[in-house]
């Protein structure tokens, strides 16, 4: 099954690539590798913001790392010519968690990115992964997500 019907089968649309908000660009591709820049917890709705452990719970945290993992795609559907079909494999995520010095459930919020590409990808989306915790993130959103994928 292409990862198009994968993903219509799971409801999702692919947005339009978010534009980089400052000086860089929002992805380098280097030989069949594509760098991703951090991708922030934006939907449909707008920003999704909050700092977990004080006011924002894993659920809502983790339905942000979704929305980041979702941004994460469209920007490879770009950088692949509009052809999704060309991704590979996710290679690697670093996710970044807004949250309190005293929360520790990072890895439960970045899951959200990582259940995602496993359901819409199968073995494709299993990847290595960093969870980390933040003290601020960009416009006071919830989470920023990175990634490394491979591409044909």
């Amino acid at each position: 099954m292409s990862i198009a019907s994968r993903l219509a089968d799971l409801g999702v649309t692919l947005p339009d690539a978010p534009a980089p908000a400052a000086n860089y660009v929002p992805f380098v591709q280097v030989g069949n590798t594509l760098y991703v820049s951090g991708q922030i917890s934006n939907g449909p709705d707008g920003l999704v913001t909050g700092k977990l452990g004080a006011d924002t719970d894993v659920e809502a945290g983790a339905a942000a790392a979704k929305l980041c993992a979702i941004s994460l795609l469209a920007q490879v559907k770009a950088a692949c010519g509009g052809d999704i079909e060309r991704l590979v494999r996710v290679v690697k995520l670093t996710g970044f968690v807004n949250s309190t010095a005293d929360f520790t459930d990072q890895p439960k919020v970045i899951n959200g990115a990582s259940d995602f590409l496993v359901e819409a990808l199968g073995e494709a989306g299993r990847h290595a992964r960093s969870a980390v915790s933040a003290a601020a993130l960009p416009l006071g959103v919830a989470v920023e997500i990175e990634g490394i994928f491979e591409i044909k």
